[in-house]
């Protein structure tokens, strides 16, 4: 019975997360400008990464590569959006200038 909820578990994650991934890839062809597609696909492969590798972490159980896994977890949680950020101060202190569509207020 715990196998069977354990292997459940594991497979409803790894698919959340590679959905989660599959939309940050529709996002970077499908939105406009460097920024936006910098956000889309920081906040959606950092959750797609992280389910997944916590859905095998599941699967696997309580061993030493499981132990290894939450760290990559960790470095994951931490190195994705700071690198993100870094990427998007660069990008905006060189002069890119992001997509603005809203009508302007007077």
């Amino acid at each position: 019975m715990m196998n069977d909820l354990q292997s459940i578990a594991s497979v409803v994650l790894v698919s959340a997360g590679i959905f989660f991934m599959l939309v940050g890839s529709v996002g970077i062809i499908r939105l406009p400008d460097f920024f936006s597609r910098t956000h889309a696909v920081s906040k959606s492969d950092t959750l797609g990464m992280l389910l997944a590798i916590i859905g095998i972490i599941i699967y696997e159980g309580f061993t030493l590569s499981s132990l290894k896994l939450a760290l990559v977890v960790v470095f994951i949680a931490l190195a994705n959006p700071i690198g993100t950020h870094a990427l998007g101060r660069a990008a905006f202190r060189k002069g890119v200038k992001p997509v603005l569509t809203g009508e302007k207020k007077e």
